[in-house]
Formats: C-alpha cells, structure tokens, sequence
C-alpha cells in the first residue's frame, strides 16, 4: 500500500482580482496533514478570499488547489472534504443544539443510529454534553461556537477551516476557546487552516504562520521562526512588539544602527551595505549605571503593563527606543543599555528608494505613475523610455490632496526610531514609499508632490 504524502493540500499559482483590485498574487502553498496552519494579516491582505477558495465558495481566475492529489476547484463545496466554521456561526435559529449538528447527516442521509453515536461524541468534544436540547439563541457567544465547531467536525472532514472564528467573542472567552480548539486539534488529529488578523492569536496556536500582506505571502514559518526570525520590516512589525531601525552591515558579524557599532551574529551582507536592523523591546538591557553600557539614554515615559514595564527611551544619538523589563526607572532617568549579538537580527531592505519605469514627455517632462512630473534637462529626449528615483524622504505629503500632482492613501505606517517610513497606494493602486517627520493615520488621503530637482532619471535600453 502506497504511503501518504505528507502534504495534504497544494495551492499553486493562485491568483484572484476583484476588478482591477488584485486580491491573490501567485500564490504558492503547501499544508501538512495534520498540521494547525494560520493564514495572518491584516484586512484586506487576502487570508479570507484563500480560505473561501478552499472551501468553493469563491474561484481564482488562475491557479491550482490540489487535496490528496485530487483537484477540488471544481468540486462543489458540499463535496469537499472539509467544513468551514465561520466568523458569525451561521448556526440554524429554528433547530436545537443537537439538531443544528446533526443537520449535515441528515442531508447525507446517514443512518439515525450513526448520527446519534457522532453527534454525542462531537458534543463530548466540545464539552457540551447536556446541551443538546437547548435553544440556539439561549447560548453564550463561546457555546455559540462549540456548536459551530461540533457541527463542523461531526462530519469528519479530512480538513478544519476556520475563519476568524473567535472575533466575536470577548477577551476572557477568546483566551479560553483559544486553548480548546488547541486540545481539539491534538484530539482530532485533523488539519486545521485558521484565519486571523490577531498576532498572539496565531503565536499561541499554529504550527505554521502564513503571514500575508497585498494580496501576497510575505513568510512562512514555526510562530517561534516568524517571531524571532522575520524576513522583512512588514513581518517584523506586524508580529509583536519591535524596534525596527535603519542600519549598515559594516561587515560579517558587525553592524551599526542609532549611531552606534554592535557585534552581532548575522554575516553574508557584503561590507557597507544598507539593512534594517530588529530588536525586540524584551532583548534590550536597561541599567541605571551607564558605565561601561553599549549606549545611554534618557526615560521619555514608564507605564506598567502588569507583568512588565514598557518604557520608551531617548538614546544619546537622538533615537528612540521601546524597552520591556521588570524593573522600573522613572521619567527623566538617565540610563544605561546593552544588546547581546545574538539578539539582534539584521534584514536586508527591501528597497533603498523609490523606483518606477515612465516615459519621457519632453526633455524637461516625466510621466510616471499615470502623471507628468516636470524634472531636471538630463540630456533625454521625447519618446525615451527611462527609469526614475526618487529618495524617500524627498516625496512630499499634502494634508489637502488637491495641493499634490497625485492623490494616494496611508497604506502602512513603520516607525523607525527618529522618523517615519509610510507606504503610500496611489488611486491607481501603485506604491510610492516616503520618510517624514510627521505624524499621519492609517486610510489618511494626502495630496502627493515630488520636486523636479530631486527627479534622478536614467535611460531604459
């Protein structure tokens, strides 16, 4: 008899746009056999429009979805072996508990006897053995769920989805059904594919994190990999607290970052080479004896936490810094840090300035992004097809968007240490990336304007 492979689902080239919104960019996937898998972002990255092409609710327009080697895409949803539980239950008001879980038996037309024997088994599961004469609308969210989840896995599928499905419920409830549905998946011994925007929500309880952003899939790894180990800025920020710095990788094992030289234990960067430098607020050490410190620093603020102190500190070359530790030191005290090596992990950028392909209008005019900007004579004539740069922090924002040549939204805000990198999505769905001093909201809209003098542009071949 053939072995099982250990991969129970492939998802490949998947790709999903809602007009000319791209939802899904090439997506490539693979999930184990009884693997707790968790698909994590925030709104709008994709995770939900994936799950609901697993489960045949939605279809891509390229790609494919292979399940025990089998394509499912075009199977009926009913047919899959698996079930979704959703985010709102979708539990059936007019049935009881037991009859909204043996509701799917009845359609398959499994035997009474067989029914009985799962449905009170499914209940145990959940632990909601005396429940299953109660009206639906009488339960608590939390019960709510574990009729959802009973119903679900009543039907034995090969493979659990579950979409967001403790959002609605409140902290205290969220944090226990969080460790049920952990000990449900030992019990079951199914794959579980989890969607969630909540970032201690998957370090507790995945397997694997599948962290996605923009329609594409930024990292795959263990939540310990994904939390110590992020591959670039957005996972490091959006996974836990972080200080996240622009640095130079002097060489192997030396890097320098808020006007400071480290040892470290990353190497293969090259020599000068631009990064970003991450520290976890709990990996740096604060003393109040600034002797013989890596760097010194003054405490901007201190507030308690209840199992620590997070105090946020002026450093002595102008940054500033998250720190987590046990022990409290008062605002205004100067104090003394230190990093271990081993706890600072350097990422290469993901890009050093803005870099967009246009077309020479004239010799003194650009079209990039769908817009002519005027720039500097550089010697190019009309017609020249060119690529363009543009630094960072030389992109200005506009509180009235009529005052920009383009008009575009805060799309992601990083912080990192003396100034801010935003992600800026233009109406046309593009991307310009700008450095500033101000203080902007997620979803503001700004008004976008590059001078022509800080337009470097070189001819395309």
């Amino acid at each position: 008899m053939a072995k099982k492979s250990e991969t129970i689902i492939k998802i490949e080239n998947l790709s999903k746009s809602f007009g000319e919104k791209v939802v899904l960019d090439n997506i490539n996937l693979d999930i184990k056999r009884g693997e707790f898998v968790t698909l994590l972002g925030p709104s709008g990255c994709g995770k939900t429009t994936l799950l609901r092409m697993l489960a045949g609710f939605t279809q891509p327009d390229e790609g494919i979805i292979t399940m025990e080697d089998k394509d499912i895409l075009s199977m009926p949803p009913h047919q899959r072996p698996l079930n979704t539980v959703f985010q709102r239950y979708a539990l059936f008001p007019h049935l009881n508990v037991y009859e909204n879980i043996a509701f799917g038996l009845k359609l398959k037309k499994v035997e009474s006897k067989e029914i009985d024997k799962r449905v009170r088994k499914a209940l145990k599961m959940v632990s909601m053995t005396d429940y299953e004469d109660r009206d639906v609308n009488s339960l608590s969210g939390g019960q709510q769920q574990r009729v959802a989840i009973a119903r679900a896995i009543v039907n034995q599928p090969q493979v659990l989805l579950l979409d967001e499905p403790l959002a609605a419920l409140d902290l205290k409830m969220r944090k226990d059904m969080q460790m049920e549905l952990k000990q449900m998946h030992e019990a079951l011994g199914i794959t579980f594919i989890y969607v969630t925007h909540d970032q201690e929500e998957a370090l507790t309880l995945s397997d694997t994190i599948v962290v996605m952003s923009e329609g594409k899939i930024q990292q795959i790894g263990t939540p310990i990999d994904i939390y110590n180990e992020p591959v670039n800025s957005f996972v490091a920020d959006f996974i836990g607290e972080s200080n996240i710095l622009n640095g130079t990788m002097i060489k192997d094992k030396e890097v320098e970052f808020i006007g400071h030289k480290f040892e470290c234990v990353d190497k293969g960067f090259g020599e000068n080479t631009a990064v970003d430098v991450v520290i976890r607020p709990e990996d740096i050490y604060i003393v109040g004896n600034v002797e013989n410190a890596d760097f010194t620093g003054t405490v901007k603020s201190c507030t308690f936490k209840g199992v620590h102190y997070e105090m946020f500190v002026e450093t002595d070359k102008g940054f500033e810094m998250m720190i987590q530790d046990y022990n409290a030191f008062e605002e205004g005290a100067t104090v003394g840090m230190f990093i271990k090596p081993s706890d600072i992990h350097v990422m290469r950028k993901e890009r050093t300035c803005n870099t967009f392909q246009g077309v020479m209008t004239s010799p003194t005019t650009v079209e990039i992004l769908g817009t002519e900007f005027e720039c500097k004579e550089q010697g190019l004539q009309e017609g020249d097809n060119v690529s363009v740069r543009v630094a960072f922090n030389r992109v200005e924002l506009h509180d009235y968007k009529e005052d920009g040549k383009l008009i575009g939204s805060v799309h992601f805000i990083l912080y990192k240490g003396d100034h801010y990198h935003l992600t800026v999505k233009t109406e046309d769905g593009n991307f310009i990336y700008v450095d500033t001093n101000d203080i902007w909201d997620n979803f503001d809209v700004v008004g976008i304007s590059i001078d022509k003098r800080d337009i470097y542009i070189s001819k395309r071949v």
